[in-house]
């Protein structure tokens, strides 16, 4: 599979979102565990979680905890998995989502985040959203303690805009490595992020790449022509999806959710999947008519 960088990490070009496994409609632990195995067997070396990705309340790590519990048990080394990890989102059991941006919540969530995913420093830990009552700067301001403490190894940012990355690189400096935020065919407002990403030499990682858990389905019937191309190449939609996310920039690294072993193991085929530049124009050209 092709690599590509995060910070010092070289990395899988497609990861895998571990929400799916762990909200509401997940799959039970055992196909859960099957899912983490089969993205490592296609090759993944970038899983990405959150303190937040849970069901019920009481369970907060769920998702971290499962990680770590199918790495344990794969059986061969995994050393050279980078695991991402987020803090600074909630939720209180009841399907809702809240925030706590303070600089103390995160500390304590990030050491917490350790303990569950075990090893010496988090790989690359993540300020899942801005907190409109706390400043932005003193949300970053405890990435750098963190990074200081030796509690994670490099920062990245979530679900930001142009000014909060800028702010973020000349708070961490060259700490910051990366931006996550939420970019598909249907949500194409953040290619701006993306592009300033790149500029700035950001790893850029779109979540629900493919449009979401429960829009991912539709995918070929809302954009036609990425249907169009998977069958010049005869592979799937979603594939194709996550193949023009790659041509965009070399900087894109898609993570798409699964809950499957199957889902994964066709996602990151896209990774080895050649667009032609007649391909890359017939699906730029339906995003923009």
């Amino acid at each position: 599979m092709r690599t590509r960088t995060i910070g010092s990490h070289s990395v899988s070009a497609i990861g895998l979102g571990g929400m799916p496994m762990s909200i509401e409609g997940r799959p039970d632990r055992e196909r859960s565990i099957a899912t983490i195995h089969a993205a490592i067997d296609a090759g993944v070396t970038f899983i990405d979680t959150a303190d937040s990705y849970h069901r019920d309340a009481g369970e907060v790590g769920h998702n971290e905890e499962l990680i770590a519990e199918a790495l344990a048990s794969y059986g061969r080394d995994t050393s050279h998995i980078l695991v991402a990890t987020k803090g600074g989102a909630l939720r209180p059991g009841d399907g809702s989502w809240t925030l706590d941006g303070r600089p103390e919540h995160l500390v304590e969530a990030a050491k917490a985040s350790l303990a569950r995913l075990g090893g010496d420093a988090i790989g690359l830990y993540q300020f899942h959203r801005p907190d409109p009552e706390v400043p932005y700067a003193d949300s970053i301001g405890a990435l750098a303690l963190l990074l200081e403490d030796g509690v994670i190894e490099q920062a990245g940012i979530s679900n930001a805009t142009v000014e909060q990355i800028d702010e973020a690189h000349s708070i961490l400096g060259g700490k910051l490595v990366s931006v996550q935020n939420q970019f598909s065919p249907r949500f194409l407002s953040s290619r701006t992020e993306l592009e300033h990403s790149a500029a700035l030499g950001l790893a850029f990682l779109p979540w629900s790449p493919l449009g979401g858990i429960s829009n991912a389905a539709e995918l070929a019937e809302q954009h036609a022509a990425f249907a169009e191309v998977a069958e010049r190449h005869d592979v799937s939609p979603y594939q194709i999806t996550l193949a023009w996310e790659l041509s965009i920039s070399s900087t894109v690294i898609p993570i798409p959710g699964a809950s499957r072993p199957a889902s994964i193991t066709d996602s990151a085929a896209a990774a080895d999947l050649d667009l032609s530049a007649d391909d890359i124009a017939t699906i730029e050209a339906s995003l923009v008519s």
